[in-house]
């Protein structure tokens, strides 16, 4: 299994993303797969101009000279793709949605209707995979997620390609203010799941459950969260 990482946290492995997401990566490699890693902060990628040229003009190539020329090939011959992405405002990273625009020369002008929705096909050098989303939000709650998931999926019934789950870290902050001890059933978990992916192709719900487990209670953690903004807000004389 050949894998594209996308991992589009501004802070790339600074950021807690990459607490869950390295995890992940080393179950895969653990698994037999074949990984890289793009962070969207070092790649420059422009914005789609929508003037279809990838469909009509020069076929399966975009006229822009950035990194797609580089990263679309890649993309072609990888069976997983994984978006890895912080939430920002309830969604992902602004990279990755610029990155994930630009993937339209993979797909044809051309459309069908299949499973009673219409979609365009799928380029024939694009093979079949599968989508995996590795994200981590500072709000406690689970359920904040579910624009990004909404999206992902979508993306992922567009592109033909099967959405195998997701990695969600709510409350991710908290993985900095814990012991260490409390978060090995998270990142062993993280580990699992790759390594479960690259053999069979599926992860177990119950590993994903594992790494949105509690750990924090939420009133906690907010207590904690808001200390320590108060501390840097006075210490800055801002409060």
């Amino acid at each position: 299994m050949k894998a594209i990482v996308l991992q589009a946290s501004p802070l790339m492995e600074k950021g807690n993303t990459s607490l869950i997401l390295n995890p992940f990566m080393e179950g895969l490699r653990d698994g037999g797969a074949d990984v890289e890693i793009f962070h969207t902060a070092k790649l420059n990628i422009k914005p789609c101009q929508g003037d279809i040229r990838c469909w009509v003009k020069t076929p399966g190539a975009c006229f822009q000279d950035d990194d797609m020329r580089t990263l679309l090939p890649k993309l072609s011959d990888a069976e997983l793709w994984v978006f890895a992405t912080p939430i920002y405002m309830d969604g992902m990273a602004g990279p990755l949605k610029t990155l994930m625009d630009r993937m339209q020369p993979l797909a044809e002008p051309f459309m069908e209707v299949f499973d009673n929705h219409n979609y365009h096909l799928m380029r024939k050098t694009v093979p079949d995979g599968k989508i995996v989303l590795v994200s981590n939000c500072g709000l406690w709650e689970a359920d904040n997620f579910e624009p990004l998931l909404a999206l992902v999926k979508a993306f992922s019934r567009n592109v033909r390609r099967d959405f195998a789950g997701a990695l969600l870290r709510p409350h991710g902050p908290a993985m900095r203010m814990v012991p260490a001890d409390a978060l090995g059933p998270v990142f062993q978990s993280a580990r699992s799941a790759g390594r479960e992916l690259a053999r069979s192709g599926k992860m177990p719900q119950e590993l994903l459950d594992a790494v949105s487990r509690e750990i924090l209670p939420r009133d906690e953690y907010i207590a904690m969260i808001n200390k320590g903004f108060k501390g840097i807000l006075k210490a800055r004389g801002l409060l």
